[in-house]
């Protein structure tokens, strides 16, 4: 009896090994999102301004994709990464609609933490949350530690900003108190709420606290979701910084803090990789890196690779909005140094997260995502062809060559990043011809015209936007005959028309000049083939 108790005793031991080992087994994910940091701010990507060396060892080490895209302004594109759904399934098109997605209920969205929980991970969110807050906090989307904060941008606290203002001479923000645009207010971590002090800054406490989460679950898989300040705006200086040459113009200085923030930054990406070493987890540990979005527009001109600018900034629908960066690197298997030119968006970082983690996807909803595993593990064949970026009544289909945004207007992409080369609707071009019919099918297959879909540029939301639209196809003939009507006035084909030759080729130069007024919704004094074709927007199809 004596033998036979230590015999079961010994194999329930086994088996409880066992268990541990294939816990073990299982991956940590850190997934490190930057705020406002575009492609052409990393080393890695070109960047002829800025030196990311940490950020540079991950693509040295891991895999850079040159083609990842995103939704093209913070909330949609974080409520995009945490769903892998599109946002007119999920109302997140525009900045409010990301705070007014469902939570509870039959139509309850599920993000990545209850995702991974499922398969015994542990999952923290680390950092900005401010645009999802409205819908819930992280905790209620289901993060089991958090730390937050409100807002975006936050440094240091609102005395300790002010007095940098002033010591460094900085423009401030004119519409800010003291020159300070954030108000930092209190943070908090889990139930805790905490205020920053005058000498603390808060990328530090949020490295110390992602640096305490992997130590405390280093024997279970766990999910790091570190969402992090750095570089949205109002640019301050770092604990690193020097004091500037005052006698330098208020732009040079700026521009000097801007860089000493993205070096910080990649210094903290280089700490938090020391001490997943230093606990002995790289070799089970996937590191994910991203940029939330384009460059915002005050830093676009200096956002250069090669000496050229990416067309379009953070809030656009061109390449500078939504191209972002992302480089993944997992010891032992993505191949070192290898370049993925596929095309992905970030509605396939869930799908990959759990299939990574042995997770079950979400059911009873279309998943818009992708897994990127394989990829990551070195195989070549992509997961899609395209990808779908939307950003308020605007959306687009891009693949490899070309794109084609929700008022049929195809573009030539074979000098993107940098420039976006508009196509007559009338082209007999045997390759822009077949791009047109292979866009067009993907648009009327997803048919985003029949979901959530906001105003305007997508920044706000305050008279109805978020809310379901009736249900209209992608393209349809009053716009492509509007199309071939611009194509036909446009014959320098320049992709738009002054006042003076608008109103000078109509028959009625006097309703013709105010229709130009009402269609020219930027302003610039120039009628672009989207204007005149959605009529400023007021085409249901533009809006």
């Amino acid at each position: 009896m004596h033998s036979l108790f230590v015999r079961v005793c010994a194999f329930s031991l086994f088996l409880v090994s066992l268990a541990q080992v294939h816990a073990a087994a299982k991956p940590n994910i850190v997934f490190i999102l930057a705020d406002d940091l575009g492609y052409a701010e990393v080393g890695a990507n070109g960047a002829d301004h800025y030196k990311t060396p940490n950020i540079d060892a991950l693509a040295q080490g891991g895999m850079r994709f040159s083609h990842f895209y995103t939704a093209p302004l913070c909330g949609p594109s974080r409520a995009l990464i945490l769903t892998g759904r599109y946002g007119f399934r999920t109302g997140a098109v525009t900045q409010d609609g990301s705070g007014m997605m469902t939570r509870t209920g039959e139509k309850a969205e599920v993000m990545a933490p209850v995702v991974l929980k499922k398969a015994g991970y542990t999952t923290a969110m680390i950092g900005k949350w401010g645009q999802i807050l409205p819908a819930g906090d992280a905790a209620e989307w289901g993060f089991d530690h958090v730390l937050s904060f409100h807002g975006s941008g936050i440094y240091w606290n609102k005395a300790a900003a002010g007095s940098w203002v002033e010591k460094y001479g900085l423009r401030g923000d004119r519409e800010g108190e003291g020159g300070v645009r954030a108000k930092p207010g209190p943070y908090y971590i889990d139930d805790k709420k905490l205020t920053l002090a005058d000498a603390e800054y808060m990328p530090d406490v949020l490295h110390a606290d992602a640096v305490s989460f992997v130590n405390a679950h280093k024997d279970a898989p766990f999910l790091l979701y570190y969402s992090m300040s750095h570089v949205h705006s109002q640019i301050l200086p770092t604990p690193d910084s020097v004091p500037p040459d005052l006698s330098a113009d208020a732009a040079t200085r700026q521009q000097r803090l801007y860089s000493d923030n993205i070096a910080y930054m990649d210094k903290l990406i280089g700490k938090l990789v020391a001490e997943l070493d230093r606990l002995k987890l790289r070799e089970n540990t996937v590191i994910l890196f991203m940029g939330d979005n384009g460059t915002t527009k005050a830093n676009a001109e200096r956002a250069t690779i090669g000496g050229r600018r990416m067309v379009g900034q953070k809030g656009s629908m061109e390449e500078g909005g939504g191209h972002v960066p992302f480089i993944v690197n997992w010891p032992g298997m993505t191949p070192a140094g290898r370049l993925n030119e596929n095309f992905a968006d970030a509605s396939d970082l869930l799908p990959t997260f759990a299939e990574i983690g042995g997770a079950a996807l979400p059911e009873n909803r279309v998943m818009d995502g992708r897994s990127l595993l394989s990829q990551m593990k070195g195989e070549k064949e992509p997961a899609r062809t395209w990808v779908f970026t939307q950003l308020g009544g605007h959306w687009h289909v891009r693949e490899a060559g070309w794109k084609m945004d929700e008022a049929g207007q195809l573009f030539d992409m074979k000098n993107a990043p940098f420039e976006e080369i508009a196509v007559p609707a009338d082209s007999s071009d045997a390759a822009a011809v077949a791009a047109r019919q292979r866009l067009s099918a993907v648009l009327a297959e997803l048919n985003p015209g029949a979901g959530f879909r906001g105003e305007g540029d997508g920044r706000g939301d305050k008279s109805g936007k978020g809310k379901p639209s009736a249900a209209t196809p992608p393209i349809n003939a009053d716009l492509a005959e509007r199309g071939a009507k611009f194509d036909k006035l446009d014959e320098a084909k320049a992709g738009k028309l002054t006042r003076e030759y608008f109103t000078t080729h109509q028959s009625d130069a006097q309703g013709a000049g105010e229709r130009f007024d009402k269609y020219d919704t930027d302003k610039d004094g120039l009628l672009s083939r989207k204007e005149f074709i959605t009529r400023g927007g007021m085409h249901p199809e533009g809006k």
